[in-house]
């Protein structure tokens, strides 16, 4: 297999291959991890019981996996990665903004799976901790270097693996000592439940930035409802499984957040070692999309301004940097992991949220689909440089989440009048949606009025 030779230019016709059951593996995969049985751990750390829990996270995936799965679609209609979108939103400029935004929740979900996985290989091999992390970190290198194809077979050969081992696991789990009380409808704490809500749904969105870039080498002629389904289908199957499993095990295993793959390992007795392994690989599998969409992402933000071909050596160069910064910056952040997890949760949902609205509501209301791939590229195509709309209705859509935040290192006004609901996830979704497609849709009827008769139709 040799190293991919693509990366954000577009896929050509005769490069195009697999179906998109391909997508099923891939995003069922990606959730079968313990930094996802992690966040399936929040909401019972927020107070929910475990009925109220598992409602949220249900709830909350069954919303977000619509956004993540929309943005799926794109892949093989575009044959682009998905950030590189966003310059149809944003201008080839313009897109840096968002671009420099996601660079962090890539850094930030490596972060977080590097320190469990490291956490993990300390409970049965006698390295240091620090030492663990750099491991991981060439591991996870060399994956992402070879790219799309081996990442998919990787995804392939690990859905199987951790679906036979998270069925045995489940069995084992579900026969653990839980209170009765915790299965009740009852004493609902309804900031708690909006904020489980909101976890589970940016859990979703979380993938967003990078979801159409293991869909664009898909056929340019594979249906969108089975990419739609067979992405919705994989993810909210492998987030929900792995969510519950997260919630039930902390309220049956004490301080089982203390130390999650010790924990979880244990429930296997003397087959311990499997579950380690597979803990493991769940890490470094999620953990190589981070660095394959933060290499995507680097190379859009500097393409406007360096035109140069990614050769397999300049590939090699980008993500060596880019593993270094998110290797270096796992070590310096070695400490409290679960309220970094929480706060790094919250946070990045208030940037994601107006993004992914303003991508979708351009895609399937405004162009319905239909973009200039070559204007994409161009400074001076029809996109522009800036298109202040979109930067507006991103950045005043945020100032807007502001007031109902609700998170440790702030509480918005309103997020205190109602109790301590968040909303802000609500605002983040609806707020730009309004303020980007009605000035917007005046800027392209303008646009296509102001065109001579005979260029109408090439649009």
């Amino acid at each position: 297999m040799k190293v991919e030779e693509r990366s954000i230019e577009y896929i050509p016709a005769n490069e195009r291959h697999g179906k998109a059951k391909d997508l099923f593996p891939i995003w069922f995969g990606a959730n079968m991890n313990i930094t996802t049985l992690v966040s399936g751990s929040l909401p019972i750390m927020l107070g929910l019981n475990l009925f109220w829990s598992v409602i949220a996270i249900v709830i909350g995936t069954l919303i977000g996996a619509i956004f993540m799965a929309s943005h799926s679609v794109q892949g093989p209609k575009l044959g682009i990665p998905q950030m590189i979108q966003s310059r149809a939103q944003f201008g080839v400029i313009g897109a840096i903004i968002p671009l420099f935004l996601v660079m962090f929740i890539y850094l930030g979900f490596f972060a977080s799976n590097t320190l469990l996985a490291a956490q993990t290989i300390g409970n049965f091999l006698p390295i240091n901790q620090t030492w663990n992390i750099i491991v991981i970190g060439a591991i996870c290198f060399v994956v992402a270097l070879y790219g799309y194809d081996l990442i998919h077979k990787v995804q392939k050969w690990f859905s199987a693996a951790s679906l036979v081992l998270f069925l045995i696991m489940t069995y084992i789990v579900f026969q653990l000592p839980v209170p009765a009380e915790q299965w009740l409808p009852n004493n609902i704490d309804v900031s708690g439940f909006f904020l489980a809500v909101s976890i589970a749904v940016t859990w979703q969105l979380s993938y967003a930035p990078y979801v159409a870039d293991y869909s664009r080498y898909l056929p340019v002629d594979t249906p969108p409802a089975k990419t739609f389904w067979y992405s919705y289908s994989g993810t909210v199957i492998g987030a929900v499984w792995m969510m519950v499993l997260g919630a039930v095990l902390t309220i049956a295993i004490p301080n089982f957040l203390d130390n999650t793959g010790s924990n979880l390992a244990a429930l296997f007795g003397n087959f311990a070692i499997l579950m380690f392994v597979l803990i493991v690989f769940g890490q470094l599998a999620i953990n190589v999309f981070n660095l394959y969409g933060a290499f995507m992402s680097s190379i859009t933000t500097l393409e406007p301004f360096f035109k140069f071909r990614v050769t397999p050596k300049v590939r090699m160069g980008f993500l060596l940097c880019i593993t270094f910064l998110a290797t270096t910056l796992c070590i310096v952040g070695q400490g409290n992991f679960l309220e970094f997890f929480m706060n790094f949760i919250f946070f990045m949902s208030y940037f994601l949220i107006p993004w992914t609205s303003i991508n979708l509501v351009d895609y399937y209301i405004l162009r319905r689909g239909e973009y200039s791939v070559k204007d994409i590229f161009d400074l001076n195509g029809k996109y522009g440089k800036v298109n202040w709309i979109a930067s507006f209705a991103f950045v005043a859509s945020i100032l807007a989440e502001i007031p109902f935040i609700n998170a440790s290192f702030y509480v918005g006004p309103v997020a205190k009048a109602l109790n301590g609901a968040d909303l802000a996830w609500a605002v983040g979704l609806f707020l730009p949606a309004a303020l980007y497609y009605f000035p917007m849709k005046r800027k392209i009827t303008a646009e296509v009025i102001t065109l001579p008769v005979e260029k109408v139709g090439e649009r």
